[in-house]
């Protein structure tokens, strides 16, 4: 691995090739090259059905390429099994589901509680006691625009789509993972509610310093960001 992208690059995929299956009509997705620097943020653009999606899960580790190389943080994702691709995931990236994947019978602050009990990293990057950690929730959740005296004890399906979404992104940024992952986030919000989550995302962003990667098929939230990848100019 070269310099370059041993020690300032986040994310490097090359020659990837994946197949959903091995007959001739099988879904089969390519990468030449993708590079996104550390503390750079990011946005692939799509159309659905375009493989945005399929990227992601290969970046995440969730999902194993046929060949190729997929270096994350300076990890080369393919040379480990799954166990390690999942403590490394649950470590270092902190992901934003289209679908918010909250859990509807936990209170929004549990939800953004929940990947500290997986990562002890994570948890000591909140502080050492829970009430530590309850607190760093209780500022992201503020920070968002979650009002932390009558909405962070509410069961996540007691809330509107908007505020799972922040809830979502708090989750996401807890413990200062250094790659945020975001699948569609704004898909489900409308206009007004859009551009105050977008705000709001890019301030956690910029303050924690973290890199960010959002695949989404609206152009229009491309103004948000430094880089804009057009999905169509990396695939093979």
């Amino acid at each position: 691995m070269d310099l370059k992208s041993s020690e300032s690059s986040a994310v490097v995929l090359s020659n990837i090739d994946f197949s959903w299956g091995h007959s001739p009509d099988s879904f089969r997705f390519g990468i030449t090259h993708f590079e996104v620097s550390r503390g750079e943020n990011n946005i692939l653009v799509a159309p659905s059905g375009a493989g945005k999606s399929t990227l992601l899960g290969i970046i995440c580790g969730t999902l194993k390429p046929q060949s190729g190389k997929t270096t994350v943080l300076g990890q080369n994702l393919e040379d480990y099994g799954d166990r390690f691709r999942d403590r490394f995931r649950a470590d270092h990236m902190g992901i934003i589901f289209q679908q918010f994947n909250l859990l509807p019978y936990l209170s929004a602050i549990d939800n953004v509680l929940l990947p500290l009990n997986f990562s002890v990293s994570r948890k000591r990057a909140c502080g050492s006691t829970q009430a530590q950690c309850y607190l760093e929730a209780e500022r992201l959740l503020d920070a968002l625009e979650i009002d932390t005296k009558t909405l962070a004890k509410k069961k996540a399906a007691e809330l509107s789509i908007g505020q799972q979404q922040r809830v979502a992104a708090a989750r996401a940024f807890i413990g200062a993972p250094q790659l945020i992952i975001a699948d569609e986030p704004t898909s489900s919000l409308d206009e007004a509610v859009q551009s105050k989550f977008m705000d709001q995302l890019f301030l956690q962003h910029k303050e924690t310093g973290s890199t960010l990667i959002m695949v989404s098929h609206d152009s229009r939230i491309t103004q948000y960001f430094d880089c804009v990848t057009r999905l169509e100019k990396i695939v093979a």
